[in-house]
Parts: structure tokens; sequence; C-alpha cells
């Protein structure tokens, strides 16, 4: 007897930590982008930045975007082991497992993509 609830449900896990890869590379470009801020308001108010502070803000969002990616990609490869495991009779007929695989790779793509321009902007 087939079950297509398990696959869905592992469906629902990897769109999950998709979600959560994508909002990790959110909150690292907003981390990256504060430093610009702050150094910004310096320059307005009359002091001068520190340069140790848009450095720092620089470094960890990158390193966030990056994560946020490499999230997404971890999930995505879990993802493929654990559909490798089930029955046929657990997939939906006529259903393509790969869209959701590349959907996701796309977005540690793009997040990859967001890391490297940080990194070199």
């Amino acid at each position: 007897m087939s079950d297509p609830r398990v696959f869905f449900a592992a469906e629902r896990t990897l769109l999950a930590w998709v979600r959560t890869g994508i909002t990790v590379m959110a909150l690292g470009f907003v981390v990256e982008r504060f430093g610009l801020f702050v150094s910004l308001v310096a320059q307005q108010v009359g002091h001068a930045a520190r340069p140790m502070h848009t450095t720092a803000s620089s470094v960890i969002g990158t390193l966030l975007v990056a994560a946020g990616a490499g999230v997404i990609v971890f999930a995505s490869v879990q993802h493929a082991r654990f559909v490798r495991t089930l029955p046929a009779g657990d997939l939906p007929p006529s259903y393509r497992v790969g869209w959701a695989l590349a959907f996701s790779l796309s977005f540690a793509a793009l997040g990859a993509a967001l890391a490297l321009y940080l990194t070199l902007s």
C-alpha cells in the first residue's frame, strides 16, 4: 500500500529548510549593509566611522549569506538521499522530484553569487 504523505512530508521539510536558508541569507545581507549605514550616519553626525565596525559587519554578513546557501545545499542533498530510499509506491505518479531540487539549488546558487558579490564589492 502506497502512502504519498511520506514523500510530501519530506518535500515540505526541504522547503522549510530552503525558507530558513533564504532567511539567513537575507539577515546576512542586512548585517553586511548595516556597516555602510553606520558609516553614513557617522559622516552625517560629523564623526569618523570606525573601520573595524564596517569590516566586521561585512565579514559577518557575507559569512551569513554563505551559510544560508550552504544550508540549502545540505538540505537538498539530504532530501535527494531520502527520496532515493522511498519505494516507488510512495512517490506520486507523474511527479518529478527533480523540480524541487532544481528550485532549491537555484536559490543556493543565487546565495553563493550574492556572497561572492559582497566579497568583491
